[in-house]
Formats: structure tokens, C-alpha cells, sequence
């Protein structure tokens, strides 16, 4: 009976595990970001390889997201500091709702032209692209596509940032 309650644990650790692991993103630091064609809010077709050449954070969060709506402000800080050195953002909004995350964007300020959003939460084409399953997820890609981070906080893509960037 010991035995058998060691097999069935450790089948659920191993489960647990597996669990898990399908949860996180799909790609981690030193990897080449994937390329992907969304629509941006302002109707306009975008890549992300449009921005290859400049530090990037794509960044995945939704206006129903107490955690990511707390790291907005932060955000747009960083973009008002570094995008005019070569630092931009690409916001996926992970929302059922255009006019809650219009508001959403309107409200935090988040005035950079990268916005795009499907309107079926964690079907997102590009969150299923990389894996997101819970937000707010950012990925640091550096100027040649490279993953350099992911799920960094702000203070962490300052430092990065400052020192790539050669500005304080």
C-alpha cells in the first residue's frame, strides 16, 4: 500500500509538473523572437520585424488585470525615457471587450501607436504563439531579434535598458 501511494504521488508531482511547464511562455531569454502580423488599433497592419533594429517590449496584458494595470504607469515611464534612443513597445491586449480596452489604454496613459487586441482573451493568435497563459507576460527582445528576458518588472527593463542604451 506504501508503494502504491509512492507511485500515485509521484505520478501527480510529475503531472503537476508537466502542468506547469505547458503553462509558462513558450520562448525564454536567448532565443529569436518569432515574427508576427497583427492589426493595430488604428486599423493599420503591423509586424513586429517593422521595429527590427530597436530594443522592443512585447508586452501582453489586459485591462481587467489588476497586476498589469499597477505596471502601466511604469511602462509608459520607460517609454517616455528610452524610445527616443531606440526603445519601443507592443502591447497584446488579452480582452473580450474593445471599449474596455480602449478606456484601459486611454486611461494609463499608454500613448505608443503598438496596441493591437483580438477580442478572445488567451485565443489571441500571438499569446498562442508565444504561450501566454496568464498576464501581464513581457518579453525583452534587443535589436536583432533576440529574446534578452521575460516577465521582467520595469526596474529590471530600466537597468537593461539604461545600460544598452548608454542613458540614465
Amino acid at each position: 500500500m506504501k508503494r502504491f501511494l509512492l507511485y500515485v504521488g509521484l505520478g501527480l508531482l510529475l503531472l503537476l509538473f508537466f502542468w506547469y511547464r505547458s503553462r509558462q511562455p513558450r520562448f525564454i531569454a536567448g532565443e529569436t523572437a518569432p515574427d508576427f502580423q497583427v492589426t493595430l488599433a488604428d486599423g493599420k497592419p503591423f509586424r513586429l520585424s517593422d521595429l527590427h533594429g530597436r530594443f522592443v517590449l512585447l508586452h501582453f496584458w489586459g485591462s481587467w488585470c489588476g497586476p498589469c494595470r499597477e505596471e502601466n504607469p511604469q511602462l509608459v515611464e520607460l517609454y517616455d525615457q528610452f524610445h527616443p534612443t531606440g526603445f519601443d513597445i507592443v502591447s497584446i491586449g488579452i480582452e473580450r471587450q474593445e471599449p474596455a480596452w480602449q478606456r484601459a489604454i486611454a486611461k494609463d496613459g499608454m500613448h505608443w501607436p503598438h496596441h493591437s487586441a483580438d477580442f478572445r482573451e488567451f485565443d489571441n493568435p500571438v499569446a498562442q504563439q508565444y504561450n501566454v497563459h496568464a498576464i501581464p507576460t513581457t518579453f525583452l527582445i534587443n535589436p536583432e531579434g533576440t529574446i534578452m528576458g521575460v516577465s521582467l518588472n520595469p526596474d529590471q527593463i530600466h537597468k537593461i535598458l539604461a545600460e544598452k542604451l548608454d542613458h540614465n
